[in-house]
């Protein structure tokens, strides 16, 4: 990757910390609102039913709202709202009100995902995701631009801004081809599965067909959004980095192997890292490691998350400074300025 101005910088929570909920969710304030104070430019939450272990957020417009509260500057974005499992209507009104009362801050990022088991629970069966995602997403795109619905109403309070901050998430070159022709921004996985005919291909060598897709399916005039996540995690010292690595990589691998996701074999944190994609260590070594990865050539965003370490708070906290002072402006990226700032006891009390 060559170093290039214009790259924005992401912080992405899964809200996977000790504790909790109303732990995690504390946790995770303090992290967006360190973020924010380290300059960063957005900052994503995952929504996720039911499975603690995958993600920690059933309501994300409901977080969303007391970040949007507790800081000043930064984006804040859905990375993903599980639409097949929400009514359009009311993911547009949550959106609008939330990006009126965030001062215009909202991202609004939507896909297919989520657990099989899920989908089970809300009265859906999961091999029909695609269809129902679709179908779901017309009508978002269309409540958005406040066209009138069944009856003659439409969505109050009208925002067709929001229109242009929509975001698609996809694993496939054709769900990508979609995002282009939407004209949404692309937003791409930390990682992803390997084809059965290519189990050793990069993630770069299956995202980078998938960005060549969205671009050439925009429409003229409308500019690129391309969001990449990716697992980021750096410390001071390389041993403490992998250590802490190690305890977490070892977790989230057995939990794949537990789920039939992977199959079960003796594994080096080496092989781990590689298989999930992580991006490890100091500042200089994950600086390189990032810079190595091409998708980021093409990418307008680069989000970072901690998972699937899921280090303590504390390192968590330092890796989101490390990122900011050194891995970032490696890569092209400028502070966006803001003065670091702290979390008062009183505004967010201790569990």
């Amino acid at each position: 990757m060559t170093a290039r101005r214009g790259l924005r910088l992401g912080f992405f929570t899964r809200l996977l910390d000790e504790g909790s909920a109303a732990e995690r969710y504390r946790l995770a304030l303090e992290q967006i609102r360190h973020a924010e104070a380290q300059g960063f430019d957005s900052a994503w939450v995952a929504q996720h039913h039911f499975h603690a272990d995958e993600g920690g957020l059933p309501s994300p417009f409901v977080f969303l709202a007391q970040v949007a509260a507790l800081t000043r500057r930064i984006r804040i974005g859905t990375g993903i709202v599980t639409l097949p499992m929400e009514l359009p209507i009311r993911v547009a009104e949550d959106a609008a009100v939330l990006d009126l009362i965030s001062g215009g801050r909202l991202e609004l990022g939507v896909g297919s995902g989520g657990n099989p088991e899920a989908f089970a629970a809300f009265g859906l069966q999961d091999a029909d995701r695609r269809r129902i995602f679709s179908g779901k997403l017309d009508e978002l795109v269309s409540a958005l631009e406040g066209a009138s619905l069944r009856g003659g109403d439409s969505v109050y309070p009208a925002h067709p801004g929001l229109r242009q901050r929509l975001w698609y998430a996809t694993f496939s070159v054709d769900g990508a081809r979609a995002a282009g022709q939407l004209g949404a921004g692309l937003l791409l996985s930390r990682t992803q599965p390997r084809p059965k005919d290519a189990p050793e291909a990069s993630l770069a060598d299956i995202q980078d067909p998938m960005v060549d897709a969205y671009l050439a399916a925009l429409p003229r005039g409308i500019a690129p959004r391309i969001l990449a996540s990716r697992s980021v995690f750096v410390a001071d010292r390389r041993d403490d980095a992998l250590r802490l690595a190690e305890a977490g990589l070892r977790r989230f691998d057995a939990r794949l192997v537990a789920l039939g996701r992977v199959a079960e074999a003796p594994r080096t944190l080496e092989e781990i890292i590689r298989r999930q994609d992580s991006h490890i260590g100091t500042v200089e070594e994950v600086a390189a490691s990032l810079q190595a990865d091409r998708v980021l050539d093409r990418a307008t965003e680069l989000a970072v998350q901690v998972h699937s370490i899921d280090p303590p708070h504390a390192f968590t906290l330092r890796s989101i400074e490390l990122v900011a002072t050194g891995v970032a402006p490696a890569l092209g990226w400028e502070a966006g300025g803001l003065q670091p700032a702290t979390i008062a006891a009183e505004e967010i009390p201790a569990q």
